[in-house]
C-alpha cells in the first residue's frame, strides 16, 4: 500500500531530529517532541502521511511561528473602513460602492525563483491569480515587486545575474499574458544582498459583487469537497519547507520542491469558476498552493468547525506511482478546492466538461474536528485539525536597532554634474524599467486607464501609478501602486517603514487617488536572529501607526522569512501595495510636462537626508541617520492636491523619491520631451549635491499654468511652496545661486535613461 508506520514513540531527541531529517519535515527538536506527546496520549505511532502534513502545517510559510506574535501585536486592531473581510480568507475584500468589491492579495515566490527563475516567477504569478479567484473574484490586474542582485554580482550557483533577472520577468510575463490579465504595476530594486536570493512578489486584484463573494471555509456538514483543475504530481514536493528554510547548495533538492505552471490550464478553470459563482453553486473555495491539498483541506474545514472524510483514490494523477504522502503535500499548480451541495453537482460537471476541466470529488464535509483519509479501503490518516493546522507560536528573541544621535555623512561633489547626472539615470536604481514593463501586456480588456507610462508615443515616462476602471458602465477607478526600497529600510526600520509607505502613498496621490487600503509583503532573512526579528518587529510598528494615522486597513499579507544563502542574509525588504479610490477616472493627473512655459513647483518641505539615496550608492557612501517621517504634513499636502485635482490645477505632479528632485523633473521632462529651466536658491540645503539628489520627505513636483498661479498659491496657503522655474526648450538646465549645475539635451537624458537595463534584462 506504500504507506510506512513511523515509529517516534519512545525515540530520543537525537533520534527525532534524524527522523525529521529523513524525511524532509523541517521540523525542530522541540517540534518533534511535541509530536512524539501527541502520538503517544493516541497511542500509537504515526504513519508518514501524518508527519508530512504536520511538517506542512507547522512551517514558517503555513503558521507564521515566528511571525505571527508581531503581526497580532501590531496589525490587529487597524482600521477597518469598508472592510468586508481582512485577514480572514485567502485575499482581502474591500467595499467600493454599488455594490461592487475589490479583492487584493500579494504573494512572494522568492526560493523557487532563485532555484529556477522561470518556473518560480510564472507559478507565482498563477498562484495569486487562484488567490483571488477563490473568493469568488474576477482577476482583473497583476503586480509584481522584483528585488535583483548586483547586476556584476557572481553567479548564483551556475546562474548570472542577468540570467536570473532575465528569466524571472520572462516567467511573469508569459503567465500574465497568456491567461489576458494585464500587469499594471511594480517595482524593480538592485542590491548585493539579493545575489542569491533574488524576491518575486507577486499580486492581484479582483473584481466581484459583494453578494457573490466566497469564503475560505466549509460549514455545511454533508458537501461534497472537488478537485479540480491540474492534475496532481511530485513537483513542488516540500515546497513549504523548502521556503521555510535558507536556500543550499543542494540544487537536485531543491528543483523537486519547485512547482510547474501551465496558464493554459489556469485560463479555462478561471472561466469554469466564475461561471459557478455567478449561479451560486459552490460554498466555500481554497486555492491549492504551499503544501497542496494538506494545506487546503486542512485550513478550509478547520476554519468552518467542520471535518472531513478524504478518498485519495479519487484524485487524478500524472504519474500513477505516487505514495499516498506525496499525493497529499504535493503543490502541483492550476488547482482548486471546491466544497458544493451534493444536489448541485451535475450542473458543475456540466459546467467543468463545457470548459473541458478535469475534475473529481474527493471526499466529504462531515462533523467533528478529525480530518481522516482512506486510502485503497484503509485509514491511513486521523488527526485533530485544531492540533495539524494551529502550529507552535514562537516569541524569538529580538534586538532593536539603536538609533544614533542625528548624524549626516557627506560625500564628495562630483566634477562634473552633467556626466554624474548621466550615470545617475543609466544606472540600474534609476534607469527606465521599460525593458520590463514593454514585455508586459498593461492594456489588455482595454481596461488600464492610467498605464504604467504616459507622455506621447516613444517619448514616454512612468507614471505614478496605474488607474484603471474595472467595472462596466461605472466610471469609478482603482489606483495601484506597489513600493519597496531596501536601502532606507536596512538603514532604519522603523522610519525606513515609515518613509517607503509615504512613497506609495504619494504615488496614488500624484496622479489623483485616494488611498483606501494597503496589502504587505514581508521579506526578510532568518528569524533565528535577533538581529533580523528586531527589524521586523520594527517594520511592522511603523506599518501600525501609519494605517492607524491614515485610517487605511491592511486586508491580507504575506511573510517571507528565510532569505538569504549560506551566511548571507537579504537586507530588510518589505513590499506594499497600495489600492486607491477614484470617482471619475476621467479626471486623473498626469506625470509628464504638458507644454512650455508653465510655472514649475516644489510642493512639502525640503529634505535634506540622502541616506540610502542612489547617489550615496553611487558614491559608495554608507552610514547617516534618517529624518523623521512627517505624516501630518503628508496627509495635509495629499487632502490639497485631490480637492483640486477636479478642477485641473494642476497639469502634471511627480513625487520626488528615488533620484530625488533632478531625477523626478528628467522623468517629468521625458513624457512629452519638454525641458525645463530651475533655480534651486530657495531650496534648502547647504550643498548642491543635497539639493538635486535628496530623497525623501512629502515632496512633489507640479507644472502650473501661469494664468493659474495665484488660485494654485492660495489653494495650498498655509503649506510649503517653492517656486523652482518654468518648462520649455529641449535642454535640462539647473541653477544654484547663479552658477549653472546641469545644461544637457533631454533627448541625451532620456537616451541613457531608456537604455540603462538594456545589458541586464
Amino acid at each position: 500500500m506504500n504507506v510506512r508506520t513511523v515509529e517516534i514513540i519512545g525515540k530520543s531527541e537525537a533520534e527525532l531530529e534524524k527522523i525529521s531529517e529523513e524525511f524532509s519535515l523541517g521540523l525542530s527538536i522541540s517540534e518533534m517532541v511535541q509530536l512524539r506527546r501527541y502520538f503517544t496520549s493516541l497511542n500509537r505511532n504515526p504513519r508518514d502521511i501524518e508527519l508530512q502534513a504536520m511538517a506542512q502545517a507547522w512551517s514558517e510559510h503555513c503558521c507564521y511561528k515566528s511571525s505571527k506574535i508581531h503581526l497580532k501585536r501590531y496589525l490587529s486592531g487597524l482600521p477597518k473602513k469598508d472592510v468586508v473581510l481582512a485577514m480572514e480568507d485567502d485575499a482581502g475584500v474591500l467595499s467600493m460602492g454599488n455594490g461592487y468589491v475589490y479583492v487584493v492579495k500579494m504573494e512572494s515566490h522568492n526560493h523557487p525563483s532563485a532555484v529556477e527563475p522561470y518556473g518560480g516567477a510564472a507559478t507565482g504569478v498563477g498562484g495569486i491569480i487562484r488567490d483571488i479567484l477563490c473568493m469568488g473574484a474576477q482577476p482583473v490586474a497583476l503586480v509584481d515587486s522584483l528585488s535583483f542582485g548586483d547586476p556584476e554580482g557572481p553567479k548564483n550557483g551556475p546562474l548570472s545575474q542577468r540570467f536570473l533577472a532575465s528569466r524571472i520577468v520572462a516567467g511573469i510575463r508569459d503567465y500574465g499574458n497568456r491567461l489576458g490579465i494585464p500587469t499594471v504595476a511594480g517595482s524593480i530594486d538592485f542590491d548585493s544582498s539579493y545575489n542569491h536570493n533574488p524576491l518575486v512578489n507577486a499580486g492581484c486584484v479582483g473584481i466581484a459583487r459583494e453578494d457573490s463573494i466566497v469564503r475560505s471555509r466549509v460549514s455545511d456538514v454533508g458537501d461534497l469537497l472537488i478537485l479540480a483543475g491540474g492534475r496532481t504530481g511530485r513537483d513542488g514536493i516540500h515546497g513549504v519547507t523548502f521556503a521555510s528554510r535558507r536556500l543550499t547548495a543542494d540544487q537536485e533538492e531543491n528543483r523537486r520542491a519547485v512547482q510547474l505552471g501551465n496558464p493554459i490550464v489556469e485560463e479555462p478553470l478561471i472561466h469554469a469558476i466564475l461561471e459557478m459563482v455567478s449561479h451560486h453553486l459552490v460554498d466555500a473555495m481554497k486555492d491549492l498552493g504551499g503544501g497542496g491539498l494538506s494545506s487546503s483541506v486542512g485550513e478550509m474545514c478547520y476554519a468552518g468547525g467542520t471535518g472531513a472524510i478524504i478518498d485519495l483514490d479519487n484524485v487524478i494523477l500524472k504519474e500513477e506511482d505516487m505514495a499516498p504522502w506525496e499525493i497529499w503535500i504535493s503543490e502541483s499548480q492550476e488547482r482548486m478546492l471546491l466544497a458544493v451541495k451534493e444536489e448541485n453537482l451535475q450542473r458543475i460537471r456540466e459546467i467543468f466538461e463545457s470548459w473541458d476541466v478535469e475534475f473529481s470529488v474527493i471526499g466529504r464535509v462531515v462533523e467533528g474536528s478529525n480530518l481522516r483519509i482512506r486510502y485503497r479501503g484503509t485509514e491511513i490518516f486521523n488527526l485533530d485539525l485544531p492540533f495539524l493546522t494551529s502550529g507552535p507560536v514562537y516569541s524569538r528573541l529580538y534586538l532593536l536597532p539603536k538609533t544614533p544621535e542625528r548624524e549626516e555623512v557627506f560625500s564628495p561633489e562630483p566634477e562634473n554634474y552633467n556626466e554624474f547626472l548621466l550615470r545617475a539615470l543609466a544606472s540600474p536604481y534609476l534607469a527606465s524599467r521599460a525593458p520590463v514593463v514593454r514585455q508586459y501586456d498593461f492594456t489588455v480588456r482595454g481596461n488600464t486607464v492610467r498605464k504604467p507610462f504616459n507622455g506621447l508615443s516613444g517619448e514616454q515616462t512612468h507614471s505614478d501609478a496605474a488607474v484603471i476602471k474595472p467595472i462596466e458602465g461605472l466610471d469609478i477607478g482603482l489606483g495601484i501602486t506597489s513600493d519597496s526600497n531596501s536601502q532606507i529600510v536596512a538603514a532604519d526600520p522603523y522610519r525606513g517603514t515609515l518613509h517607503l509607505l509615504g512613497e506609495a502613498y504619494r504615488n496614488l496621490i500624484s496622479s489623483g487617488v485616494r488611498p483606501h487600503s494597503l496589502v504587505d509583503c514581508l521579506n526578510f532573512g532568518d528569524p533565528e536572529d535577533p538581529v533580523v526579528m528586531g527589524q521586523f518587529a520594527e517594520s511592522l510598528r511603523a506599518t501600525g501607526e501609519f494605517c492607524n494615522f491614515f485610517n487605511m486597513p491592511v486586508t491580507a499579507g504575506n511573510v517571507s522569512l528565510y532569505n538569504g544563502s549560506g551566511d548571507t542574509q537579504i537586507k530588510p525588504s518589505p513590499v506594499f501595495m497600495m489600492i486607491g479610490l477614484v470617482p471619475d477616472v476621467k479626471k486623473v493627473n498626469k506625470t509628464a510636462f504638458q507644454g512650455e512655459h508653465h510655472s514649475i513647483f516644489l510642493l512639502g518641505n525640503d529634505s535634506t537626508s540622502m541616506v540610502g539615496s542612489i547617489y550615496h550608492k553611487l558614491m559608495n557612501v554608507e552610514g547617516g541617520t534618517i529624518e523623521d517621517a512627517d505624516l501630518d504634513e503628508l496627509r495635509k499636502l495629499g487632502d490639497a492636491i485631490l480637492d483640486v485635482t477636479p478642477r485641473g490645477l494642476i497639469l502634471s505632479i511627480h513625487d520626488i523619491s528615488q533620484g530625488g528632485l533632478v531625477g523626478a523633473l528628467c522623468e517629468m521632462a521625458f513624457g512629452n520631451n519638454v525641458g525645463f529651466h530651475v533655480e534651486l536658491d530657495k531650496v534648502a540645503g547647504a550643498r548642491p549635491s543635497i539639493k538635486l539628489f535628496s530623497e525623501l520627505g512629502n515632496r512633489f513636483i507640479v507644472e502650473v499654468d501661469p494664468s493659474r498661479e495665484e488660485e494654485f498659491l492660495e489653494h495650498f496657503r498655509g503649506l510649503k511652496v517653492t517656486r523652482l522655474g518654468s518648462t520649455g526648450g529641449d535642454r535640462a538646465i539647473i541653477e544654484d545661486c547663479s552658477v549653472r549645475l546641469i545644461d544637457i539635451g533631454i533627448t541625451e537624458l532620456s537616451n541613457v535613461w531608456n537604455h540603462g537595463l538594456d545589458r541586464i534584462i
